[in-house]
């Protein structure tokens, strides 16, 4: 029943992942949005579209913000596992003590 499960969760990430990038132009395309701002527009642009006065903050709040999520849930995971098995060893090998 768990490989089954498996199998049902990775057929489905794997459709997941083929249909977002079957739906992404092509590197050096001229349509791609990503191909018509130059880094100086985006900068000049940055606090009037966004109305913070911080250009750093408005890029990564407004015009990355779907990456700094990604990259926050990986560190979060990470950082979990990491918790997840010190607390794992420890229990192991008798230094935690379970209190009442």
């Amino acid at each position: 029943m768990k490989h089954l499960i498996a199998i049902v969760l990775l057929v489905t990430l794997g459709f997941g992942i083929y249909s977002v990038v079957m739906d992404m132009p092509t590197f050096g395309d001229p349509d791609n949005p990503g191909n018509k701002l130059s880094q100086t527009e985006i900068v000049n642009r940055a606090v009037e579209e966004t109305g913070s006065q911080n250009v750093v903050s408005s890029i990564i709040t407004d015009y990355r913000a779907f990456d700094t999520l990604l990259e926050t849930t990986v560190l979060f995971a990470a950082i979990a596992g990491i918790f997840a098995t010190l607390i794992d060893n420890n229990r192991e090998s008798g230094d935690v003590k379970d209190e009442i």
